[in-house]
């Protein structure tokens, strides 16, 4: 079971069962807005916080405790955009979780590339993130297997600000990077 576990930002955010998450996100202002998780009885689980990414940069996620758990930045490499996720908040080099590109620029569906670790380009994509722009809805994939489904839920709210995610996990898939994977996706739909 070991060897099947998908633990990227922590063992700790992986459970033998399939989880039912809903996250929230709530516009605060301009340049600003705020993810949380929720699990299907609405205990909270993470939140996700700061700028958004053309202005700021970076995000903090974080615990029901408040500490950091890892930051997400924004890096222009060439014409592509890479959003690079750290452990915490560590400003080390070799600390990297894992790096998220768009599969290419001329796209029809939102697809995202994601390499484990320092392995950028060093071998094929770990996984790969799959969505249309017509539903905001998408798909984890690894090695041809669904680990992770996420599905918008529209309402008006969503034209105030206010957006909510159904997000399936799979069992012993780490939740914290699948709601890591849905702030970039969310927010990488722009040019």
């Amino acid at each position: 079971m070991e060897d099947q576990m998908v633990k990227v930002v922590g063992e700790r955010f992986c459970v033998p069962y399939t989880m039912e998450l809903v996250v929230k996100r709530k516009l605060q202002s301009f340049s600003k807005s705020l993810y949380e998780a929720f699990d299907a009885t609405g205990n909270f689980l993470l939140q996700v916080d700061g700028g958004v990414w053309k202005f700021q940069k970076k995000r903090v996620m974080k615990d029901p405790a408040g500490l950091p758990v890892a930051t997400l930045r924004e890096k222009v490499r060439n014409v592509m955009k890479n959003i690079m996720v750290k452990i915490c908040e560590s400003s080390e080099r070799n600390h990297f979780l894992f790096t998220v590109q768009k599969s290419n620029a001329l796209r029809i569906k939102n697809n995202l590339d994601v390499f484990l670790g320092n392995g950028y380009k060093d071998h094929g994509r770990d996984f790969h993130v799959t969505g249309s722009f017509s539903s905001l809805s998408f798909k984890v994939i690894r090695a041809n297997t669904v680990i992770a489904e996420v599905r918008h839920n529209f309402t008006w709210g969503s034209c105030k600000g206010k957006e909510s995610f159904k997000v399936k996990v799979y069992p012993e898939v780490d939740y914290a990077f699948i709601v890591a994977l849905l702030v970039i996706m969310n927010e990488s739909d722009g040019p």
